[in-house]
C-alpha cells in the first residue's frame, strides 16, 4: 500500500463517496502531512508552517471581506428592507461561518490535536448545517429574480419581507433536519464498546461517518440537494431567457437578471465541485509523490473550498451599484458608519 495514501479512513473503512461539506477536508489533508512515515520527515516543521500559512492567509482575507460585506448589508435601511439583500445576507452569513469552521478544524489538525467524538460531532454538524444553506439560498435568490423579470407586476406582492423571512426559516429548518438525521444515525454507533471517546484520527466530516448507513445517506442527500438546486436555478435562467424575447419587457433589467442567474449557476457549480474534493485526493495520492500531493491538495482546498465561499461578496460587491460604494467605504474605513 502506498505510504502517502489519504488518512482518516478514506481508503480503509469508509467507502469513498461524494461529500457536500468541505469544511473538514483540509484536516484530512493535514493528517496526511502530519502522519508521514519516516521517509517523509524531510518536510519538517518549517514546511508544515508554510503550508498552514498558505491556507490561513487567503482564508483570513476572505473572512475579512465577507465580514465587511455583512456589515455593509446591515448598515443601511435599503439593504435591510430589500428581499434580495436579505437573502444575500443569509448566504454570506452561512458561507462565513462555513469558512471559519473550516479554518478552525484545519488549525486543530495542524497542531496534531485529536478531539473526542462528541466535540468533533458538534463541529462537523454545524459545518454540515451551514454547508447546506448555500445551495438552498441560491435557489431562493434565483426564484426571486425570476419573479422580478417574468412577473414584474406581481413581484411586490409575491416577494415580501415576511415571505422572505419564511423562506429563510424553511431553508434553515430543512438543513437542520438533515443534521438531526445524521445525529440519529450517529447515535446508532456502539460508542460504549470503545475504550476511549478520544478519536484516533483527526476530526473531519469523513471520520464522523461511522457506518455504511450514514455514508449512504450523506451520498444520497448531497446528490439530491445539488441536483434539485441545479434544476431550479437552470429553469429560472431559461425562464428569464424566454422573457428576454418578449418585446414588452425591459431589456436592460432582463439581461442583468440573466447575468445574475448565470453567476448563481456558477456559484452552485463551484459548491458542487467541493464534493469531488476527496475523490480527487484519492486519485492524486496514487500517482504523485507525497510532498507533491500535499502541495496540490492545498491548492485544491483554496480553489474549491475557500474561494467559492467568498464569491458572493466579490460578485455583489463589484456588480451591484447600490452595494459597491458602501462596501468600498467600509473597506477603506472599517470603523466608519
Amino acid at each position: 500500500m502506498s505510504t502517502y495514501r489519504i488518512q482518516c479512513k478514506l481508503s480503509v473503512n469508509v467507502p469513498l463517496t461524494l461529500r457536500g461539506n468541505c469544511c473538514c477536508k483540509m484536516s484530512d489533508v493535514n493528517e496526511s502531512l502530519t502522519n508521514v512515515t519516516s521517509q517523509q520527515q524531510y518536510q519538517g516543521l518549517l514546511e508544515r508552517a508554510m503550508f498552514s500559512t498558505l491556507t490561513s492567509v487567503p482564508c483570513c482575507v476572505f473572512l475579512f471581506i465577507n465580514g465587511t460585506m455583512l456589515l455593509t448589508l446591515r448598515s443601511k435601511a435599503v439593504f435591510r428592507d430589500t428581499c434580495r439583500y436579505i437573502l444575500l445576507y443569509n448566504l454570506l452569513f452561512a458561507d462565513t461561518v462555513q469558512m471559519a469552521l473550516s479554518q478552525v478544524l484545519y488549525v486543530i489538525a495542524a497542531c496534531r490535536i485529536r478531539l473526542t467524538y462528541p466535540m468533533c460531532g458538534v463541529l462537523t454538524m454545524f459545518a454540515s448545517l451551514t454547508n447546506d444553506i448555500s445551495p438552498l439560498t441560491l435557489v431562493a435568490m434565483s426564484l426571486e429574480r425570476y419573479v422580478a423579470v417574468c412577473h414584474p407586476l406581481r413581484h411586490a406582492t409575491v416577494v415580501t419581507i415576511r415571505r422572505t423571512g419564511v423562506a429563510i426559516v424553511v431553508v434553515w429548518a430543512f438543513s437542520s433536519l438533515n443534521v438531526l438525521t445524521r445525529v440519529l444515525l450517529l447515535l446508532q454507533f456502539p460508542f460504549e464498546d470503545l475504550k476511549s471517546l478520544l478519536m484516533k484520527e483527526f476530526c473531519s466530516d469523513v471520520a464522523m461517518l461511522l457506518g455504511s448507513v450514514s455514508n449512504d445517506y450523506t451520498t444520497v442527500y448531497t446528490c439530491v440537494l445539488f441536483l434539485s438546486a441545479g434544476v431550479v436555478v437552470t429553469s429560472s435562467y431559461i425562464g428569464v431567457m424566454v422573457a428576454a424575447r418578449s418585446a414588452s419587457t425591459d431589456k436592460a433589467s432582463v439581461w442583468k437578471a440573466r447575468n445574475t442567474l448565470l453567476l448563481h449557476l456558477i456559484q452552485l457549480g463551484l459548491s458542487l465541485s467541493s464534493t469531488i474534493y476527496n475523490p480527487m485526493l484519492t486519485a492524486l495520492s496514487k500517482i504523485v509523490a507525497a510532498i507533491t500531493f500535499v502541495r496540490v491538495s492545498i491548492v485544491l482546498y483554496v480553489c474549491l473550498c475557500i474561494f467559492p465561499r467568498c464569491l458572493s461578496s466579490l460578485i455583489y460587491g463589484v456588480r451591484d451599484q447600490t452595494v459597491r460604494p458602501v462596501l468600498m467605504h467600509h473597506l477603506h474605513c472599517p470603523s466608519c458608519h
